[in-house]
């Protein structure tokens, strides 16, 4: 029970100042005058004007209320490390067993693990909805049990009671962290990029070798070894052996006594692009086909186009001068001989031997493609004549032989089953819809796979691999007319742009291809084949743990399937011989980038209301009550602010001036002034 008084005027405030005033004016003149009993008309006033203010007195039923103690006890994966598990959940117990000991005391244990992703640990996050649930008033103190690594402490809120550090971790605790800086999401092949690695030795590390082993990996080969100093910034030149993704793993050995290796690896994802792609189109003849190539390969600004066409052949005589010929001559030993492996691929568009190209010359081209080189024959009536390139040697490595016969006869082309799976020729659209063409070079189909047939569906177009190389068969010259519309069109632009890049080897018309696509911690797994069906993928996880997953097919030669990764680090993928490596997030999570525990992090908000850090290590602190705006910590002991706070569960009120006592008192104070002026 507690007793106030309060006022409860009968007239606003203003007014009521209003009366006294005019009161106070009215004894002053009295006492000016003279008037004896200016005293007593100044009590009758006084009197009057309390009345009207109302004194109430006022009385309260009220509870005390308990005081909240909030313990955030932080189980991330930082305080997996060394025995920082175990200090804090023996220091927890042992503080709750304290603190429910205490009189009026209650304590709201709260534990933080990892946030979503690579968040890191959010301790502010914990206090924020703690503080959001919980009266501000009830809170004495909070206790956060951690090393300290926390991630969200721009988010601290206005503390109501003051906060404390109890650190865990060791001095002696020390670690080594692999950083790459400077590393492009992209990078051309061929041309080194440079990255910035350092290698840093953080905590009580001990004085040994300057330098630490290196060791890197692309696409989980081999690794090769380096040696680099520690704690200095390294340049390190990185070429990027083939397009697409390129999975590039640092690792330096765990040392002995380290707290962990999992900051001993990073994993960065850079993907390989072609600076130009050189391409040597050859025209046998001009036809109206030619420009359709021409102007394909000169409107991808990546491709750097070498064409010429054969306008006056060596056997011509028309008696013009040599001296008076404005043609250009065919540099044929300088493109075929001297810089045919600068070349990424070459086009033969309708041509046929005339002398012009000597079959040493072409035996060239044969040993180029088995080295990795592409050819691309796009065959006219010259395919079937006798002099057709067949008959040279490049026959060894033609996917087709011509039966010399030259169809002139309308025709749709159309994609054979094989050709719905593979990559240059699926999803073209259905050919019901495609216009005609009028041409076809029978040939007999030998080697390869052929993806799409003519008249009675004789092979019309038809890809092979030779040695390290890839050639590709066109056996017709009217590609041209779905470019000019004829019966309204085809995908002539797709289908050549898909040819020309599958013949240059790009990543994503691999006919035979595993990879996988990363989204936060979902990978999506893709198989492409030709086959009907595929057999289940082998994962292997960070930890070294194998595991199969099963695909299914969601359209033609394409196969999927949705992978959870459980960690963040290097997954290695194997079906049958394809294989791939993908990472999920940084190798080193953010829970590791800093592992030695330390109270720098949190002391800015510590300090706002005094608030100290205390290593387990020294010993478990005791618990003493503060005052607001005093010291809260100290040397083994931390302070929490008893808040007293009550619940008032009823309220009676009392007039101090019962309305017959005003009427006897201001009438008796006014009869005695009038009373005491009369007598004299």
């Amino acid at each position: 029970m507690t007793g106030t008084v309060i006022f409860d005027p009968l007239i606003p405030w203003p007014v009521l100042a209003i009366v006294a005033s005019i009161a106070v004016g009215g004894v002053m003149l009295a006492l000016w005058r003279g008037l004896s009993g200016w005293a007593l008309r100044g009590l009758a006033a006084l009197v009057v004007i309390a009345a009207l203010a109302g004194p109430v007195y006022q009385i309260e039923d009220r509870a005390p209320l308990t005081d909240i103690v909030l313990m955030i006890e932080d189980e991330s994966a930082s305080q997996s490390l060394s025995d920082r598990a175990e200090q804090t959940k023996q220091a927890a117990e042992e503080l709750a067993a304290e603190i429910e000991a205490r009189d009026n005391t209650e304590l709201r244990r709260i534990r933080v693990g990892d946030g979503d992703g690579d968040e890191g640990t959010q301790v502010m996050a914990a206090v924020n909805a703690a503080l959001a649930e919980e009266p501000r008033a009830r809170i004495a103190g909070i206790l956060v049990i951690s090393d300290g690594i926390v991630h969200d402490v721009d988010q601290a809120p206005d503390l109501p009671a003051p906060m404390h550090l109890l650190q865990t971790g060791r001095e002696s605790d020390w670690d080594r962290r692999l950083i790459v800086s400077n590393a492009p999401a992209f990078a051309i092949i061929g041309e080194p990029v440079t990255l910035t690695l350092r290698v840093e030795d953080s905590g009580a590390a001990p004085i040994g070798a300057p330098t630490a082993p290196l060791e890197i990996s692309v696409d989980g080969a081999e690794p090769e070894q380096f040696s680099i100093p520690i704690g200095v910034d390294v340049e390190l030149p990185i070429t990027l052996p083939h397009g697409g993704r390129n999975v590039l793993q640092f690792s330096v050995p765990q040392a002995e006594g380290e707290l962990t290796d999992r900051n001993n690896t990073a994993l960065i994802q850079m993907n390989g692009v072609r600076d130009r792609l050189r391409v040597l189109l050859v025209s046998g003849e001009p036809h109206p086909g030619g420009r359709t190539w021409r102007n394909l390969l000169k409107s991808d600004s990546s491709v750097d186009l070498v064409h010429f066409t054969i306008l006056r052949p060596p056997e011509k005589q028309d008696g013009v001068p040599v001296d008076e010929l404005s043609l250009i001559a065919f540099p044929t030993r300088e493109l075929f001989l001297e810089k045919i492996n600068d070349f990424d691929l070459i086009i033969f568009d309708r041509y046929k031997r005339r002398g012009i190209l000597p079959a040493i010359y072409l035996d060239n081209v044969t040993n180029y493609i088995n080295e990795g080189g592409a050819v691309l024959i796009a065959a006219g009536p010259d395919f079937a004549s006798a002099d057709s390139i067949f008959r040279s040697p490049l026959a060894p490595i033609l996917p087709a032989q011509p039966t010399a016969r030259v169809i002139e006869e309308r025709f749709v082309p159309k994609v054979t089953d094989l050709g719905h799976r593979h990559p240059v020729t699926t999803d073209l659209g259905e050919s019901e819809e495609w216009g005609a063409w009028l041409r076809q070079i029978d040939v007999n189909h030998r080697t390869g796979e052929m993806l799409m047939t003519g008249v009675d569906e004789r092979p019309l177009l038809v890809l092979d691999r030779v040695g390290e190389g890839r050639v590709a068969l066109l056996a017709s010259d009217h590609a041209w007319l779905w470019s000019r519309g004829f019966e309204g069109g085809g995908p002539q632009l797709e289908l050549l742009r898909r040819l020309a890049h599958w013949m240059m080897k790009e990543p994503e018309l691999e006919e035979e291809a595993l990879w996988a696509e990363a989204n936060g911690q979902v990978m999506r797994i893709i198989r492409q084949t030709l086959e009907d069906e595929v057999g289940p993928v082998t994962i292997t996880r960070p930890n070294g743990e194998n595991l199969e997953v099963t695909l299914e097919e969601v359209s033609p030669g394409r196969f999927e399937v949705l992978y959870y990764g459980p960690e963040i680090g290097l997954y290695r993928l194997q079906e049958g011989d394809q294989m791939a490596v993908i990472g999920l997030g940084p190798a080193a999570p953010k829970e590791f980038e800093r592992t030695i525990a330390t109270g720098e992090i949190l002391e800015p908000v510590l300090d706002e209301l005094r608030g100290g850090v205390m290593r387990l290590e020294d010993g478990l602190p005791s618990i003493r009550n503060v005052r607001s705006g005093r010291p809260a910590s100290g040397r083994g002991w931390i302070g929490l602010t008893p808040r007293e706070a009550y619940e008032t569960r009823d309220v009676t009120q009392a007039g101090l001036l019962p309305p017959w006592l005003v009427l006897v008192l201001a009438g008796g104070f006014l009869l005695g002034g009038w009373l005491r002026e009369g007598r004299r």
